[in-house]
C-alpha cells in the first residue's frame, strides 16, 4: 500500500505564497495522475490541481492562475506551488492518486487577512 506525507503547509499573510509537498512510498507513482485536494472546516474535499504521468495539468476555476503543480517521478514526489493566498484558501490540502490510496494525513495551510 502506498503512503502518502504531506509537508509545507503553514500560517501565511494573504498575498503571501507556499509550496506543499507530497511523497509517495513504493515504486509506482510514475504510472499514476496524481492530485492536490483540500478540506475547508465543514466543507467537502475538493480537487484543486491534477497532473497527468505525462505532465499535463488541470486546474479548479479557483485557483487557476494561482496555484502550479508539478511532479518530480525521481523522488517520487508532488509539488503545489501557491501564490496569490486569499482566506478562502485556508483548508487541510492532501495528495492522492484520485482516490486509489490511503489519505495521508495532510498539511494545514492558514491564510490570514
Amino acid at each position: 500500500q502506498v503512503q502518502l506525507v504531506e509537508s509545507g503547509g503553514g500560517l501565511v499573510q494573504a498575498g503571501g505564497s507556499l509550496r506543499l509537498s507530497c511523497v509517495a512510498s513504493g515504486s509506482i507513482f510514475s504510472l499514476y495522475p496524481m492530485g492536490w485536494y483540500r478540506q475547508a472546516p465543514g466543507k467537502q474535499r475538493e480537487l484543486v490541481a491534477r497532473i497527468s504521468t505525462g505532465g499535463s495539468t488541470n486546474y479548479a476555476d479557483s485557483v487557476k492562475g494561482r496555484f502550479t503543480i508539478s511532479r518530480d517521478n525521481a523522488k517520487n514526489t508532488v509539488y503545489l506551488q501557491m501564490s496569490s493566498l486569499t482566506p478562502e484558501d485556508t483548508a487541510v490540502y492532501y495528495c492522492n492518486a484520485d482516490g486509489r490510496w490511503a489519505w495521508g494525513q495532510g498539511t494545514q495551510v492558514t491564510v490570514s487577512s
